[in-house]
């Protein structure tokens, strides 16, 4: 193939998780050829020096930012950026033509100000939050193939929302019983130095963090809500587990028809993700663990109902760096590019 039929990509904040997994991803991504890597504190330095063990099949630097040449050379930009960054860059760059998919919050709420008491920065620019597709493919295929803008999910609404969204769409479960239970993998804290992720500080341990104010709670009750029809409040509550990556989540939720057994909700929801090959609902009496998940872009979903509760229990599981982040980001761009959503992501763990 000559570049001509190649989709020119460029990924700002390369260097952090996010950018490393975007670019490996990438790079092997049969369609793609990735024209510009950016950064800040990195610019000026080769990717093989921040990555060496990569250096044998990237050969590019890390540029400064400059909007004007990315819009030149890419005809989609990757943001994996903090919070409050994106929404600085996007605008320009869809105005010159570019398609953007955004890994941070900035996109991934319609109404902007429930971003701004969440996340503490202002903005000014809520027509364009509202052209903002959420990046969950498995329940916004159609709007994300139309896409210019992706909002793509964090990680743990991505895990909370594959588990609870039959139950909600369904009217299956009642929405005020929710409760998730979330655990995930170091990597999670992102790159940057912080005491509470040093091995010291975390091996050995398990604790909760964020409890009743994690800043994904909206997100997930934006989505929730918008299957329920109705307002819906969640009890979420994050922990931080001594391992690299992977998520496991646990939802519990009151059921509307104490009736239905275990294999009532295997049907529902083995028919609810009929269409989605990243989703994966286990057999009876098989629960998700989160290692099946590593390097790929799948979910796997158990199911249990307690009839003395009358209870369901959903657990999935996923890789917190790739269907939590840029997994899920490259399996909207093939959807936004009208390709195959699996096109270029691995579906097959380096386990054990």
């Amino acid at each position: 193939m000559d570049d001509s039929e190649y989709v020119s990509v460029g990924i700002i904040g390369a260097s952090g998780y996010g950018g490393v997994q975007l670019v490996r991803l990438l790079m092997e991504h049969p369609l793609v050829k990735i024209t510009y890597l950016g950064g800040e504190s990195s610019a000026g330095k080769d990717f093989a020096e921040l990555y060496p063990h990569l250096g044998h099949q990237v050969n590019l630097a890390v540029e400064p930012i400059d909007l004007e040449t990315i819009a030149k050379r890419c005809k989609v930009v990757f943001l994996s950026l903090p919070n409050g960054l994106a929404c600085k860059m996007a605008p320009s760059l869809l105005d010159k033509g570019c398609k953007v998919l955004d890994l941070s919050a900035d996109y991934r709420f319609t109404n902007l100000e429930t971003y701004q008491s969440w996340y503490g920065v202002e903005r000014n620019d809520q027509a364009l939050a509202e052209t903002g597709v959420y990046g969950l493919p498995e329940l916004y295929r159609d709007r994300i193939r139309e896409a210019q803008l992706v909002g793509c999910p964090g990680c743990y609404p991505t895990a909370s929302l594959l588990a609870v969204s039959p139950l909600l769409k369904q009217g299956l479960a009642q929405p005020e019983s929710l409760i998730i239970d979330a655990k995930s993998g170091a990597s999670g804290g992102g790159r940057q130095a912080k005491t509470h992720l040093l091995l010291a500080e975390a091996d050995n341990s398990l604790f909760p963090y964020a409890v009743a104010h994690h800043r994904h709670t909206p997100e997930i009750e934006q989505i929730c809500s918008e299957l329920a029809g109705h307002e819906v409040l969640v009890q979420f509550t994050p922990h931080l587990v001594p391992m690299v990556r992977g998520i496991l989540t646990t939802v519990y939720a009151t059921m509307r028809d104490p009736g239905l057994v275990r294999d009532d909700l295997l049907t529902i929801y083995s028919a609810f993700y009929r269409s989605s090959p990243w989703v994966k609902v286990l057999s009876n009496g098989i629960y998700p663990q989160t290692k099946w998940a590593w390097g790929t872009n799948l979910c796997y979903i158990g199911i249990e109902v307690d009839p003395r509760t009358g209870r369901v229990i959903v657990m999935s599981a996923i890789d917190n760096l790739m269907k939590g982040q840029a997994g899920q980001a490259v399996q909207c761009f093939n959807l936004m590019m009208g390709l195959d959503e699996t096109i270029g992501l691995p579906n097959l763990s380096f386990y054990p």
